[in-house]
């Protein structure tokens, strides 16, 4: 079963190609075992963030990405394949990006991958094995996703 992946932008200030973000989350997915899981890619801008930020953190501050798991250590009824959700600001991708001298898309994808692997139940705020084992699946992800697709 193929998962559903919805992609929602709401922010004008950077462009997103919505098609290739719901691409490169369906295979993340797959390849973690989550193929069949539902998931929701959200694009927002500085404000909206900061506002998610303070509501639900506690944080009155922009940041790059927000995941909002929707399932928990207990199994899912074979109804609900909802994973959860993954807000990322594009102001703050964009802004990340030239700091290092990638593109914005770059940047959206490696929050994508970071977004989905807290979804998934990786952790880089624990231990520093954890902190590692998430950081070599982001790059693992990030170059698997980040070359061109062969014709």
């Amino acid at each position: 079963m193929a998962s559903k992946v919805s992609v929602v932008n709401r922010q004008d200030r950077v462009p997103v190609d919505r098609r290739k973000i719901g691409a490169a989350a369906r295979r993340i997915l797959k390849t973690l075992g989550y193929g069949g899981y539902d998931l929701a890619v959200v694009l927002v801008d500085d404000r909206e963030i900061t506002r998610l930020n303070r509501q639900y953190f506690c944080r009155n501050r922009p940041t790059n990405v927000i995941s909002f798991p929707m399932m928990d250590e207990t199994p899912a009824p074979l109804h609900s394949r909802i994973l959860g959700d993954v807000v990322i600001s594009a102001d703050t991708a964009r802004r990340g990006a030239e700091e290092v001298g990638k593109k914005a898309d770059e940047e959206i994808l490696f929050l994508l991958i970071h977004g989905i692997l807290h979804l998934t139940g990786y952790d880089h705020e624990g231990s520093v094995a954890e902190r590692r084992k998430m950081e070599a699946k982001e790059k693992e992800f990030f170059k698997a996703l980040n070359r061109p697709l062969r014709r």
